[in-house]
Order: structure tokens, then sequence, then C-alpha cells
């Protein structure tokens, strides 16, 4: 579990499904993420960040605001899916309900979980990947430290040729340099991960 000022990022739980399938169900959550799920779907998702957390002891965990104990959104760090071909790669990612949106909230929970997987856990490397025209996202990306590695960007092996979302950006954040709490990333390309850097070793849990 983390604190920040206004958030509290923990794992998912049964009782967290009514609201995580609320956020997986909204249509403007899902433009960037393949469409909106019905229950089913998100439930199947919330069987699989569960496992993750399981087998891992950390993942994709659930973003609840403080003032009002509400969960707003997920943001975490897992093991990037096999079908993504990116073989001993962590991702971070993030989804908020759209009134949520605009408040700071994405950018304060994904640095918290940033930081937790670089310092906590002693992964090397993060990355993070959107499509090239989710500017938001990416914004938020530029935010907490990461930077884009443009030779690492790729097509999406999900989507079929010439749907827009298909090209993605990869940022990239890694344990070389302190996190920027505030105020620019690095200059472009200058905190870039090594191609041929080893995956992150045996990795505990520390709340």
């Amino acid at each position: 579990m983390i604190h920040t000022d206004r958030l509290v990022l923990r794992p998912a739980v049964d009782t967290d499904r009514d609201a995580i399938a609320a956020l997986n169900a909204d249509p403007r959550v899902g433009a960037w993420l393949g469409g909106a799920r019905d229950r089913a779907a998100s439930d199947v998702f919330v069987d699989r960040v569960q496992a993750h957390e399981a087998e891992h002891g950390f993942g994709f965990w659930v973003v609840e605001r403080k003032a009002d104990a509400r969960v707003i959104g997920m943001t975490g760090v897992w093991w990037v899916p096999p079908e993504m071909d990116m073989p001993g790669t962590v991702e971070i990612g993030w989804r908020f309900m759209p009134d949520a949106w605009g408040q700071g909230y994405a950018t304060e929970a994904a640095r918290a979980a940033l930081d937790y997987g670089l310092r906590a856990l002693g992964l090397e490397e993060i990355i993070a990947f959107t499509a090239r025209t989710n500017l938001a996202s990416q914004a938020v990306m530029k935010r907490i430290g990461m930077v884009h590695a443009p030779e690492r960007d790729f097509e999406h092996p999900g989507l079929a040729d010439g749907d827009p979302l298909r090209p993605h950006v990869v940022f990239v954040a890694t344990r070389r340099y302190p996190l920027r709490p505030s105020g620019p990333p690095p200059p472009e390309g200058e905190d870039l991960a090594r191609p041929d850097a080893p995956p992150p070793g045996e990795l505990s849990r520390s709340d």
C-alpha cells in the first residue's frame, strides 16, 4: 500500500470489482485501451491483476481518493504480458474515471508507482507505452520523469494494420537517474535504457 498526499494505492480486492467495472465500461476510458469492456471482460481483467499480485507481490493497483474513499482509477507496475513479446520488461500504466481527469491525480499516482518500482522493488528499468496520438498520457509520462525512447517505438500486435492506434511510443525510466518530482524530464535521450540491460532479478515487496 502506498499513500500520497491525496491518494491511496493498494492491491485490488473483490469488493473493488464494481468500481473497476464502471471504470472499464466508460467509453472515454476505453478509447485508448481497445474499447470499453463489459462486466465479464472486466472481471477477467481483475482476475489477471489479482493473479499477478499473488505471484509477484506487486502489480496494477486501485487508486482510492482519501477525501471520500472512492476508487477513482488504477495504476501500478507489472510484467508486460507475453503476447507483447517484451520478455523481462516491466511497464507502468494508469487509467482514471473521467470525472477525476484534469486534477493531477494520474500524475500523483503514477509518480508514486514509478518511485515504488524503481526504489522499493529495485527494478533497473520501467517502461510505459501508449498510442502515438495519445498526447495526454505522454504528458503524464514526461511529468513523472520518463523520457521517450524512439528506437523502441512499435506497432501494437493486437491492433490491425491501418488502425490509427497501432503505432505506439515507448517511454523509459531507469534507476541511473533520480526521479524528478517536478519540472521537466532529462533531455531527450539522456536516460534511455541500455538495449542489453538484463531483466530484473528476484523482486520483493516493501509496503
